[in-house]
C-alpha cells in the first residue's frame, strides 16, 4: 500500500489464499474437412445445428433405386452413386462425435464441395495441411480428427498424418486420433508411417457400419434415379406407393464411417465420467451396428503388438452380448515403456499444460525463495487433488509425485542470474490393466 498523504482510514485487502492451478480442457477435438460454405477461421461449435448454420448442409448425394423383385412384391435396392465421387464425411463424423458423448469441438473448413460451376472438387492433401496450419494457431483444441482425409489414398494420406503428429509434438498440448484406411485393416501399409512423435497419436481400425443414414438434402428426389429411368420426384405424384417404398429404403441406407469421429466422442465421454487418466477402452460405441470388418483374436495380436517399429493399432470389435467395444488403449509408440498407453500420454499433456498456464502468472516475479515456495505449493496442491481422484499411482502423496525448486536443488546461481526459475515435477501415472492373468490349478483331494 502506498504511503498515505492525508488523515483518514484506509482499507487494504490481503490475499491469504495461495494461487491455484486450473485444469485445462482435455477433450476438445478439431475436425478438418470440406464444407458447403467456406469459413477462413476455425469455428467452435456445440451442436449440429450450429454446424449447419455456419457451414451449411451436408453434401448432396445421388442414388439409384432398382427393383430386384416383382411388381407385386417389389424389393428395392438403393445404392449411392459412386462414379468416382469423393466421400464427404465431415457432417456425419460430427454426428458420431455428439452421439458418443461429445459436447464441444472446433471445425476447420479445408475447402468446399463444389466450385462456382457446380463441379465436385477433388480432395487434396495440401488442403488438409493448410487446415492443420490454421489449427496450430488455436490454443483450446486438444484432439485432432482427420476422418475426412481417410478417403485419400495412402500416398496422399500419409503426409497429412505426419504433419498432424508433428504439430502435436511441437505444441505438446494435443493428441491425434487416426484412422487406418479401408482395405488395410491389418495395418501392413499403415505401419509405413514414420514420425518422431508417434507417442502423440493413436490409430483405430476398422471402419464402422453406423446406424446413421444419409441426410436427404433439398432436391434429393431429383437425384434418385429409379430403375435407370425417371426420378423419385416423378413417382411422387404418379405412383405414391412406390415413392413411399423407396423413401423408406433411403432412410435405412446406413453409412460406413472412419472410427475417429466416434472415438473423439468416446474420449470426451470417458474424460467427463472418469477423467483423462482412464483409458478410452472397454466402452461401447454408440450409433454403430457393427464393425465393417470382423477382427479375429489372431489378427488382434498382430495389431496390438509389433516387434519392430511398434505402431500399435487399436481394434474396435463386436462381442456377443456386449455390443461393439473399443478394445485397445495404445499409442502409436506401442513398444515404449514410457508412452505406450493413451491415458498416460494424455494425462501428461493435461498436467503439463495446466501447470504451464498457471505458472505464467509468475513470469517477472522476483526469482527468490518466496516465489519458489508459492509455485511449489501451488503445483503440489494441484497434484494432490489428482492423486485423491485416482489419477496418480502410489499409496501416499510422496510416492505419487514430487515438486523440487530452489537454489542448489534445481538451479545454480548462474541460472538465477540468467532469469531462469527451474521447477522439477515428477508424477507416477496410473496405467491401464491391459492384461488380466487368471491362474488356475487342480487342487488335490485331502484326507478327512
Amino acid at each position: 500500500m502506498e504511503d498515505p498523504r492525508r488523515p483518514g482510514v484506509y482499507i487494504e485487502e490481503i490475499a491469504l489464499l495461495p494461487p491455484s492451478v486450473a485444469g485445462v480442457s482435455t477433450a476438445v477435438p478439431a475436425f478438418l474437412g470440406y464444407t458447403r460454405k467456406f469459413e477462413e477461421e476455425p469455428q467452435k461449435i456445440t451442436s449440429l445445428l450450429e454446424f449447419t448454420t455456419i457451414f451449411g448442409e451436408p453434401f448432396d448425394e445421388s442414388f439409384t433405386a432398382t427393383n430386384e423383385g416383382s411388381e407385386e412384391e417389389p424389393d428395392w435396392k438403393i445404392q449411392r452413386v459412386d462414379d468416382g465421387k469423393e466421400k464427404f464425411w465431415l457432417y456425419y463424423l460430427l454426428k458420431m462425435f455428439f452421439n458418443n458423448g461429445g459436447r464441444v469441438c472446433y471445425v476447420i473448413s479445408v475447402g468446399t464441395f463444389t466450385d462456382e460451376e457446380d463441379i465436385i472438387n477433388a480432395k487434396s492433401k495440401n488442403d488438409f495441411i493448410e487446415g492443420l496450419k490454421k489449427l496450430e494457431k488455436e490454443d483450446e483444441p486438444t484432439l485432432i480428427v482427420l476422418g475426412e482425409a481417410a478417403s485419400l489414398d495412402w500416398t496422399n494420406y500419409k503426409p497429412v498424418l505426419v504433419e498432424a503428429l508433428d504439430q502435436c509434438g511441437r505444441q505438446k498440448d494435443r493428441f491425434a486420433i487416426i484412422d487406418v484406411l479401408q482395405g488395410d485393416e491389418e495395418g501392413k501399409t499403415f505401419r509405413g508411417l514414420a514420425s518422431d512423435y508417434l507417442r502423440y497419436g493413436a490409430a483405430y481400425t476398422p471402419f464402422l457400419r453406423t446406424s446413421i443414414s444419409y441426410e436427404l438434402t433439398d432436391g434429393f428426389e431429383e437425384r434418385v434415379i429409379v430403375d435407370a429411368g425417371g426420378t423419385l420426384k416423378d413417382l411422387k405424384s404418379n405412383n405414391p406407393e412406390k415413392y413411399n417404398q423407396i423413401r423408406a429404403k433411403l432412410n435405412n441406407l446406413y453409412l460406413a464411417l472412419p472410427p475417429s469421429g466416434a472415438m473423439a466422442g468416446v474420449y470426451a465421454r470417458v474424460d467427463q465420467e472418469r477423467g483423462v487418466w482412464k483409458a478410452p477402452a472397454n466402452v461401447g460405441v454408440m450409433s454403430v451396428i457393427a464393425p465393417d470388418v470382423r477382427i479375429t483374436d489372431l489378427q488382434h495380436d498382430a495389431l496390438n503388438y509389433h516387434p519392430g517399429p511398434g505402431k500399435s493399432i487399436n481394434a474396435i470389435r463386436n462381442f456377443t452380448g456386449r455390443g461393439t467395444l473399443v478394445w485397445g488403449a495404445r499409442t502409436l509408440d506401442g513398444n515404449s515403456n514410457e508412452w505406450r498407453y493413451i491415458p498416460v500420454r494424455r494425462l501428461f499433456n493435461f498436467i503439463e499444460e495446466s501447470i504451464q498456464k498457471a505458472t505464467g502468472n509468475f513470469v517477472f516475479e522476483p526469482n527468490n525463495a518466496t516465489t519458489w515456495l508459492k509455485v511449489k505449493g501451488m503445483i503440489e496442491s494441484f497434484l494432490f487433488d489428482l492423486w485423491q481422484k485416482g489419477a496418480l499411482a502410489g499409496p501416499t502423496p510422496e510416492a505419487a509425485y514430487f515438486v523440487h525448486v530452489g537454489l542448489g536443488k534445481t538451479m545454480s546461481q548462474n541460472d538465477i542470474l540468467n532469469g531462469k526459475m527451474i521447477v522439477d515435477v515428477g508424477v507416477a501415472a496410473v496405467r491401464p490393466a491391459e492384461f488380466i492373468m487368471l491362474r488356475f490349478s487342480h487342487k488335490m483331494q485331502e484326507a478327512a
